[in-house]
């Protein structure tokens, strides 16, 4: 079992090294160039249209349809099952997770307090690859055999491409990773979160977490994306509103440390070797190490170029895909460019950078946010940020099933396999809420980078049909 360790973080770098990073940024500002800066420059509207007041639909006043005006074997283009609104709500169920809490610590000690540049900036290019891999599925969906709608990655590059057997291929292999990722990174790597957090702050076993944990997911995940939405456009608004506060609270305890916390940060993100000092402990990186643990963190965390999210958004009951692509790409704002940097400043604020524990190891992960929770709530420090990761960490469960599921339904080709499979991912909770897991996360780091890669290549070979479509849709804004 070390040796599959060692190969694993082997390849964990590889996937991970500097072919990755430039493939994802570069993806990101390639697309944000040929969009004109559109989906930046439009965020305010993208928020606007989040919560219904954007003032109309111009795509739907103009005439057209999803599925780039295709119609279906039903005679009608498909239309979704969940409205636009919880079907973000599910995306962002999928991508608020650990790597809001967990992640930042970790990012921000492996690649120095700057790390958090890095994870904003990356966040800001990815607004246009969210946006490219979300519009494009909904353009592509289709209905399956029992009438409901699919969509996703998979389908765009099957459908879409000129080459289809190049695109079946692809297809298939976007799927195969989105299935083993939604058991690693969705499933089994959360529930060993939430079991740590309560063991470690009130003493529960983790096989009565499991068993909670494991029941409460197939009850939330049996009635498909129904069921979920009505339980993330809850939960999720809930629990990020509840970590922000916390975190808030935290930040305004530590206001004086706030100026130098931030320059900190920023100074690491670009020097060649800095040395934190200060506030930031003795914490040695330099931008290289910044960059990797910034971008990829910051991937983990909003997945914007995995194109899971795209699953998700194929679920709104909308006609306008422009306008969800919009909708969606606001979850990677929110998710990094808001939570992450609460969670990034409240560590700079706290002092707690650089800490180590009893043994001399530098405090990270998890350890190191209830540190800094503790600076302004003491002794309840552990069970706010228990809670806050249990909630996270939750979402993501359920968030997570339906896009491994449809990811699932692709490969099975019978939508009536799905049942089975909500039952499994169930069962999988206890098992990652029972079991030691860092050979896990390695092997959800490396889904992710595969994910990618087919994702990637689908939304660069279609870029004209979104880029085509964000500049035709912000003429008829203007229009209105």
């Amino acid at each position: 079992m070390e040796r599959i360790g060692k190969w694993l973080r082997l390849v964990n770098d590889v996937v991970w090294g500097p072919y990755m990073l430039a493939f994802l940024l570069g993806t990101g500002v390639y697309l944000m160039i040929r969009m004109r800066f559109l989906p930046l420059r439009n965020l305010g509207y993208a928020l606007k249209c989040v919560v219904g007041l954007d003032g109309g639909q111009p795509g739907k006043r103009s005439g057209t349809r999803g599925a780039a005006g295709k119609k279906t074997g039903r005679g009608k283009a498909p239309r979704g099952d969940v409205s636009p609104f919880s079907s973000l709500m599910t995306e962002l169920a999928a991508t608020i997770g650990t790597g809001n809490i967990v992640g930042v610590a970790t990012a921000m000690v492996l690649g120095g307090p700057g790390a958090l540049v890095w994870m904003v900036l990356s966040a800001l290019l990815g607004l246009s690859t969210k946006f490219a891999e979300s519009m494009l599925s909904v353009t592509y969906r289709t209905y399956n055999e029992q009438g409901k709608v699919s969509g996703g990655p998979m389908y765009t590059l099957a459908r879409a491409l000129p080459d289809r057997r190049l695109g079946k291929r692809l297809g298939a292999l976007f799927a195969v990773f989105a299935v083993l990722a939604s058991f690693g990174m969705g499933n089994m790597t959360q529930a060993n979160s939430i079991s740590a957090s309560l063991e470690a702050a009130f003493g529960i076993p983790p096989a009565c977490t499991g068993l909670a944990v494991s029941s409460l997911t197939i009850l939330a995940v049996l009635g498909g994306i129904s069921t979920i939405g009505k339980v993330t456009q809850v939960l999720v608004p809930a629990m990020a509103v509840f970590y922000v506060l916390g975190a808030g609270l935290v930040i305004w305890k530590n206001l004086g440390n706030l100026p130098e916390g931030a320059a900190m940060i920023w100074k690491m993100a670009f020097s060649r070797e800095a040395v934190a000092g200060g506030i930031g402990g003795n914490l040695v990186a330099s931008m290289s190490q910044a960059m990797r643990w910034g971008v990829s963190r910051g991937v983990f965390s909003n997945e914007a170029g995995l194109g899971a999210a795209g699953i998700s958004a194929a679920a709104a009951d909308t006609d306008d895909p422009v306008r969800q692509g919009y909708i969606s790409m606001t979850g990677v704002f929110l998710d990094t460019a808001v939570i992450c940097t609460v969670t990034g400043l409240m560590l700079a604020a706290s002092g707690v950078l650089g800490a180590k524990d009893a043994s001399g190891e530098l405090l990270t992960g998890t350890a190191l946010t209830i540190a800094a929770f503790s600076t302004a709530f003491g002794a309840y420090g552990a069970g706010i940020v228990s809670i806050g990761i249990s909630l996270f960490a939750f979402a993501t469960i359920i968030g997570w099933a339906y896009q491994g599921e449809k990811a699932f339904e692709y490969l099975a080709k019978k939508p009536g396999c799905c049942l089975a499979y909500r039952f499994l991912y169930g069962f999988f909770c206890f098992i990652g809420a029972v079991c030691t897991l860092e050979i896990v996360w390695d092997f959800s780091d490396i889904m992710n980078a595969l994910m990618a890669v087919p994702n990637l290549l689908g939304v660069l070979l279609l870029s004209k049909t979104a880029c085509d479509g964000i500049r035709k849709y912000e003429t008829l804004r203007k229009g209105l």
